[in-house]
C-alpha cells in the first residue's frame, strides 16, 4: 500500500525535482511547469468519485494492479514527449490511472486493520507518499542532469513487480470479518463471514470510536442509519450521504487546505532553496532529503502516538493531534522563510514537515471512523477529488503570485510561502470543529455498519 502512494506522489516530486532542466529543454516558465501537474490534478479529481463508487463494489486488488500497469505505460509516454505539449497530454492520461488508488488504499486499510490499530498503519503507508516524492524529487532530479526523460521512465520501471504483488494480496472481506490482527499472518474468515476472533492466539482489537460513544450513550443521528442499506443504493445516493456526515466535511475542508500548501512546496520548494540560500541544484535535493525525513517521522510518530492517546481513552486524541499539528507546522515554516542562516532554517524546515505530515494519519483514521464501512471508497473518492483540485490550483496560484505580485521584490517566492501558510492555519482551526461533532458520527457508522453485517448474515 505504502508503494501505491508512493507512485502516486513520485510525479509531482518528480516534476519538482527536474525543474530546472525541464524549463531550460521545453522553454517553459514556471506557469506551464505548474500547469502541468494541474492537470493531472484536475483529470484524477474527477475519476477518484468514479473510482471510489468502483473500490465500493469490485475487488480492490485488482482494481489496483491494473491502476498500476497503466501507470507505468502513462510515465512511460511522459519520458517520451517530444513537446511540452505532448508532456501535458501524457500527464492527463496519468491522471486518469490515478484516480483509484487513494479509494483503493483507503478502503483496503479499513478491512485490512481494526480500529485501534488504523492511526500507525497509515502512519506507514502515508510513508510511501512522503518517500515517493523525495524519490521523484532527488532520483529524478540527478537524473535529469543527464536528461530529464530519465527521470520519468526510471519511475516507470518498478511497475510491473508492483502491479504483481498487489494482485497477489488477499482481497479482504468488508465490514472487519478480516481485520488482521497483531501476530496475525493471514486471512482467516472467508468472505463475508462476521468478525468472530473468540478464538485464536490473538487478542481482539479494541472498541472502535463509534462502539465506545454508544456504549457511553451518545446516540447516532438518525438520518444517517434510519432504513439506510449502503450496499443497495445508487451512485448519486452514496456521494450525497457522505457529504451528509458533518464531521466529513470538516475533515475534507481541513485536509484539501493542508495539501494545497503541500502541493505548492513541493513543486517550488527546490527553486526556494536554490534561490534564498543560494545553493546549487545538488545541494538543494540534498536539503530537501533532510527536511522530508522530517516527514517521515512525523507520519510514524503521530500514527503511533495518536494509537496510544486513543487506547488510554482520548476519543478525539485525531482530532486535536491533527489540528495542533497543523498549527505548528505553519509557525515552524514561518520561522523556517524568516531565518538567513542555513542550518538554523534547515531545523526550522525539518520540524515543520515533521508536524506538516504528522497530521495526515489521524485524520485519515478519523475519516474511517465517522463512514461506514460500505462507502469507504466513495468517501475517499469525494475527499480526493477536494484534494485534487486543492493540489491542482496550489502550482499554477503559487507560480503566479510570485511572478506577477511579488515579481518586483527581492524574494518573490520567499514571501508567496509566506503568505500561503493562511491555509495551514486554516486548516488548524477548522479541524477544531469536528471536536463537535465526531463522536456522534462515528456511533452513526458504527450502528449502520453492524446493521449492514446483519442483513449479511441473514
Amino acid at each position: 500500500m505504502a508503494l501505491v502512494l508512493s507512485l502516486d506522489s513520485a510525479d509531482a516530486g518528480a516534476i519538482g525535482g527536474m525543474a530546472t532542466p525541464l524549463q531550460r529543454s521545453l522553454g517553459i516558465d514556471s506557469t506551464k511547469l505548474g500547469l502541468l501537474f494541474t492537470v493531472e490534478s484536475v483529470v484524477a479529481a474527477a475519476g477518484t468519485i468514479v473510482f471510489g463508487w468502483l473500490v465500493d463494489r469490485r475487488a480492490r486488488t485488482r482494481l489496483l494492479a491494473l491502476t498500476i500497469v497503466l501507470w507505468g505505460v502513462a510515465m512511460v509516454a511522459c519520458g517520451a514527449a517530444t513537446s511540452y505539449a505532448v508532456l501535458l497530454a501524457a500527464q492527463v492520461a496519468l491522471g486518469a490511472v490515478i484516480a483509484a488508488a487513494q479509494p483503493a488504499v483507503a478502503s483496503l486499510v479499513g478491512d485490512y486493520s481494526p480500529p485501534d490499530l488504523r492511526g500507525r498503519v497509515f502512519g506507514f503507508i502515508l510513508s510511501g507518499e512522503l518517500i515517493g516524492t523525495a524519490i521523484g524529487v532527488i532520483a529524478a532530479g540527478l537524473l535529469a542532469e543527464i536528461s530529464w526523460r530519465l527521470g520519468f521512465w526510471a519511475l516507470a520501471l518498478p511497475t510491473p513487480l508492483l502491479a504483481w504483488a498487489i494482485h497477489r494480496l488477499p482481497e479482504p472481506a468488508r465490514g472487519g470479518a478480516s481485520w488482521l490482527l497483531p501476530g496475525q499472518e493471514r486471512i482467516e474468515a472467508r468472505p463475508g463471514a462476521a468478525a468472530s476472533r473468540d478464538e485464536g492466539p490473538w487478542r481482539r482489537p479494541a472498541q472502535s470510536v463509534g462502539a465506545r460513544a454508544r456504549a457511553a450513550g451518545v446516540e447516532p443521528r438518525e438520518r444517517l442509519v434510519r432504513d439506510v442499506d449502503p450496499r443497495k443504493r445508487s451512485f448519486v445516493w452514496g456521494l450525497g450521504y457522505v457529504l451528509r456526515i458533518p464531521t466529513n466535511l470538516v475533515l475534507i475542508i481541513s485536509s484539501a487546505l493542508g495539501y494545497y500548501f503541500f502541493g505548492g512546496l513541493r513543486i517550488f520548494s527546490i527553486e526556494l532553496l536554490t534561490g534564498r540560500y543560494h545553493l546549487s541544484h545538488q545541494a538543494a535535493l540534498g536539503v530537501a532529503a533532510i527536511v522530508g525525513s522530517g516527514a517521515v517521522l512525523g507520519v510514524y510518530a503521530a500514527g503511533k502516538g495518536v494509537d496510544g492517546l486513543l487506547a488510554r481513552g482520548h476519543d478525539t486524541a485525531r482530532i486535536w493531534v491533527a489540528s495542533c499539528a497543523y498549527l505548528a507546522s505553519a509557525a515552524l515554516f514561518l520561522l523556517g522563510l524568516l531565518s538567513v542562516a542555513l542550518a538554523t532554517a534547515l531545523i526550522l524546515y525539518f520540524l515543520a514537515a515533521f508536524a506538516l505530515a504528522a497530521a495526515n494519519p489521524p485524520l485519515d483514521a478519523a475519516r474511517l471512523d465517522i463512514v461506514p464501512s460500505h462507502l469507504w471508497g466513495r468517501a475517499e473518492g469525494v475527499r480526493m477529488t477536494v484534494r485534487k483540485a486543492a493540489e491542482a490550483a496550489a502550482p499554477v496560484v503559487f507560480g503566479y503570485v510570485a511572478e506577477d505580485v511579488f515579481g518586483g521584490g527581492p524574494s518573490p517566492l520567499r514571501a508567496t510561502f509566506s503568505v500561503m501558510l493562511i491555509s495551514l492555519c486554516g486548516s488548524g482551526l477548522i479541524s477544531l470543529i469536528a471536536l463537535r461533532t465526531y463522536r456522534r458520527d462515528a456511533a452513526s457508522a458504527d450502528a449502520l455498519t453492524e446493521r449492514a453485517r446483519g442483513r449479511g448474515r441473514r
